[in-house]
């Protein structure tokens, strides 16, 4: 029988989720336990791969399984058997058709950003920039990335593919009410490239500092070129935030 869940982790002390020839990843972790439980090996497919220090609220991983085991037991044997920075948040069976990867309809990505005192307990999961931004020019930026886009220029410098095409459904700052210093950027998208969110973010950074404009963006996009956007932001202050299918 298939299954898909919902899983959430805390990225910081993991090499990313794809799994890697005695690595310490997600998928590792996920595919060993499953194994226990069905009592033979269990590949696990997800929505997509997060790197080295991303962390996921709402991952989503199909797999199936030969052991007969409802999906709340199976929940529930996962949770029992995983360390504790890997949380199943739900299971549910679906269709042998199904693909946790490619019947994927949208993203939503955040990233934390600290833009005030340096916070050590908080250095794995949010980017202390510790400085003040232009939070408004930032906004306006935002705006410039929603639609369909060439985002070639923020992507991987050595990712080669012919399509770098995907849409930008929405994009948000929120403000902290109850830290001010303290903002959260939104991506919701059909589909987002590797680095392509840390790239975003660093360009939007770089906007908040006035080493660019809002209005540059357009001509980052134009360029088709890494060399003309900005750096790319830390992995500890990104998050996928949730994976939908309709």
């Amino acid at each position: 029988m298939r299954f898909l869940a919902t899983i959430s982790y805390d990225g910081s002390k993991y090499n990313g989720y794809q799994k890697q020839v005695h690595g310490n990843t997600v998928q590792n972790k996920l595919e060993e336990v499953l194994s226990n439980i069905n009592g033979d090996s269990v590949s696990v497919s997800a929505s997509g791969r997060t790197d080295a220090g991303v962390h996921a609220l709402n991952q989503k991983v199909h797999f199936d399984l030969n052991v007969h085991i409802t999906p709340d037991s199976l929940c529930k044997a996962m949770n029992s058997l995983l360390p504790g920075d890997i949380y199943v948040r739900s299971v549910v069976g679906v269709s042998d058709d199904f693909h946790a990867r490619f019947d994927v309809k949208a993203k939503e990505y955040i990233y934390k950003i600290n833009m005030g005192e340096y916070d050590p307990i908080l250095k794995d999961y949010v980017f202390q920039y510790c400085k003040k931004l232009d939070v408004v020019e930032i906004e306006r930026a935002l705006k410039y990335l929603e639609g369909t886009h060439d985002f070639k220029s923020f992507t991987s410098g050595d990712d080669k593919r012919d399509d770098y095409v995907r849409t930008i459904i929405q994009t948000n700052l929120i403000r902290d009410l109850k830290n001010v210093n303290m903002i959260t950027i939104s991506f919701l998208g059909t589909g987002f490239m590797r680095y392509m969110v840390r790239n975003l973010v660093g360009t939007l950074i770089q906007i908040g500092e006035g080493k660019y404009k809002s209005t540059d963006i357009i001509d980052i996009l134009n360029a088709c070129d890494r060399r003309r956007a900005g750096m790319c932001a830390d992995a500890c202050g990104l998050y996928l935030k949730d994976v939908f299918y309709r």
